[in-house]
């Protein structure tokens, strides 16, 4: 069964360790993530974008295969299913599908239009059950075509969203999603601390948690951040396993064209990550 993510949150704050939200793509991805929760008894959010829905043929699917999988693989630990940087229309339509959580990014709206359309989203999360999760300053890079700068969240603006009774906030401290480049500045501790101390100790969320140094997540961590998300990274694992399989030979081997081998190394790169990042987080045996 589903839950929402807000009471994993709270523990995790008051915890002082981090949930991960991973990221799937596919059944494999989702069978992997949850194989490593369950192994190391932590709670997990599973983070879906707009497009790997679109990809993966609709948020129904989504929500019934991996309620299905939770199920059969008799999965103890808590389990939200989230939306990943939703846009207004997407927020709704995941409730309507049967997630356990969402997240609206207006981080691109003027600050009045994210406070007006996050107000509506949050009355009908709550209606429903759900936990829902608000922007403030973008990300950098780009995740499923918003693009983000890296901007530094102002304190006011995070104070004003957490105010319309959002479960968690992630507020850009500097953080962008994908591979970092060489000349990044690191994380902004400062404006991390003053976002804290604004919005009245919600949980915190990471954004962008590929690439991070494990010295920045962990001070993170102690400054109120409580979900950090990973999603390029269990796919360099995964694709990079992938391709020395196949330039092993080793699909040209009997019957190693099979998808049930093909994507096994790749599936148990997944695994290895999450549980790498489930110890760093401090998550293990929260569950």
């Amino acid at each position: 069964m589903l839950v929402n993510a807000t009471e994993m949150l709270i523990k995790a704050r008051d915890g002082h360790y981090g949930v991960p939200q991973f990221n799937i793509n596919n059944l494999e991805w989702t069978k992997a993530v949850l194989t490593a929760c369950e192994e190391m008894k932590s709670p997990v959010i599973l983070g879906v974008s707009e497009g790997a829905g679109k990809y993966m043929t609709g948020f129904k699917t989504v929500a019934a295969m991996v309620s299905a999988m939770v199920d059969s693989m008799g999965i103890t630990v808590p389990v939200a299913l989230h939306l990943d940087h939703g846009t207004y229309e997407g927020c709704k339509a995941c409730v309507e599908a049967g997630f356990s959580s969402i997240m609206f990014d207006g981080s691109h709206y003027s600050i009045e239009e994210n406070v007006e359309k996050t107000k509506e989203l949050v009355a009908l999360a709550h209606s429903k059950g759900l936990s829902i999760e608000a922007e403030v300053g973008s990300i950098g890079g780009v995740e499923d075509g918003v693009v983000g700068s890296g901007e530094i969240a102002d304190p006011e603006e995070c104070a004003k969203i957490t105010a319309l009774g959002i479960d968690f906030l992630a507020a850009g401290i500097g953080n962008i999603h994908g591979v970092y480049p060489a000349n990044w500045k690191g994380l902004d501790f400062e404006a991390l601390d003053r976002i804290h101390k604004a919005t009245n100790n919600i949980p915190l969320v990471l954004h962008g948690g590929t690439g991070i140094p494990d010295e920045m997540i962990a001070k993170a961590i102690s400054l109120g951040v409580s979900k950090i998300n990973i999603n390029t990274e269990c796919q360099l694992v995964f694709a990079e396993a992938t391709r020395k399989y196949i330039e092993a030979g080793k699909d040209q081997q009997g019957k190693g064209f099979d998808p049930r081998k093909l994507l096994a190394p790749g599936s148990q790169a997944i695994i290895d990550k999450c549980k790498e990042k489930i110890e760093l987080f401090g998550c293990a045996g929260k569950g």
